[in-house]
């Protein structure tokens, strides 16, 4: 039996199928607008929401080069640790490293000071990851989104901040119940959907996972559906059943719809720190995840494992968890998140 809660939010027309899409209206301001102000207000949360990891990464970083007039093997070395401590990853640490090293060999980079701004230019590059293309709806169709990622990781709160996301942009939003076999992630996907305003699909316990989502695609067309948001389970202990139930979604959404899901988005707990790559690894392997979100990152030092996972995977990072605020669910922006880290 399919059991729908919550009221479906008005339609909106025009671009409403952009898979990446904005928060915030695009449109200039003035220094002193209250755009403006809250752009302050917004980055300055980002960078309280990043104190622990400035303090580890760049607060060492700082405390390294401090009083040093050249760039010595013990620098580098001490250089290397606080990268590799900072979660940045093996691979990431030694292609940042060699290419100070490639440089200090040239005669290219010889004060310490630059190398702290060459380190922040690096990473800003290696952030800017292009989001792989992906199938958009057709007209009259929804925007199909499938959230994964392990149990813990903090999965239906980002999609019920993102139903929020959505549903201030103006657009209506379903959310799916999909995780039929924990009773807790139905009833907490069930009092976001209240909060935010969104509709519920879900079946009884035990339910068949992808017909939950078929039965959810038939409402959502039905409905005139904007944004589809399907939350899944995350039995990591059983990941070869785990991953072939997600698949299994993944084939009978695309019967149903198409070219859907449009995208899928995998969720990281940040303070797992080098066990988040090979998360992402495994899901990626198993259905070619769009992009990233990376929970939690206020209550850890971990920060860095954003750098390592863009760099190693080539998966852009969507959004970064940095507090428990409905409103701190952020769209990762590669600059504003070096510069906050840096200062």
């Amino acid at each position: 039996m399919v059991a729908m809660t919550g009221e479906p939010g008005k339609s909106v027309q025009g671009n409403k199928h952009l898979a990446f899409f904005s928060w915030k209206k695009e449109k200039e301001t003035r220094d002193d607008s209250p755009d403006q102000e809250q752009e302050k207000g917004f980055f300055g949360g980002l960078r309280k929401g990043l104190s622990k990891t400035r303090s580890s990464l760049a607060g060492r970083l700082d405390r390294l080069f401090l009083g040093k007039k050249e760039i010595t093997q013990e620098l580098l070395d001490d250089l290397e640790e606080i990268l590799f401590t900072s979660d940045i990853g093996v691979a990431t640490t030694q292609e940042l490293i060699n290419s100070v090293q490639e440089k200090v060999a040239r005669k290219e980079l010889k004060d310490p000071e630059k190398l702290r701004a060459l380190l922040k230019d690096q990473m800003l590059s290696f952030l800017s990851v292009e989001a792989p293309e992906r199938s958009l709806p057709k007209p009259g169709e929804p925007l199909v989104i499938v959230v994964v990622g392990v149990n813990g990781v903090g999965k239906t709160t980002t999609i019920g901040k993102a139903a929020h996301g959505f549903r201030s942009a103006g657009k209506n939003v379903l959310l799916v119940a999909a995780d039929t076999f924990r009773a807790a992630a139905v009833e907490q996907l069930t009092i976001w959907g209240e909060r935010v305003g969104a509709p519920v699909i879900k079946q009884d316990p035990g339910a068949d996972p992808s017909a939950v989502a078929f039965d959810a695609l038939t409402a959502a067309v039905a409905r005139k559906i904007d944004v589809v948001l399907v939350d899944t389970a995350g039995r990591l202990h059983t990941k070869i059943n785990l991953m072939e139930e997600l698949q299994k979604i993944h084939r009978v959404i695309g019967r149903k719809l198409p070219g859907a899901p449009h995208e899928v988005w995998l969720v990281l707990d940040a303070t797992t720190g080098q066990n988040a790559i090979s998360q992402a690894q495994m899901f990626n392997k198993a259905l070619g995840v769009s992009s990233i979100t990376l929970t939690k990152l206020d209550g850890t030092a971990k920060g860095g494992i954003v750098v390592g996972i863009s760099r190693e995977l080539g998966i852009p990072i969507k959004f970064i968890g940095i507090g428990e605020k409905i409103d701190d669910l952020r769209p990762f922006n590669a600059a504003d998140f070096v510069q906050a880290i840096f200062g």
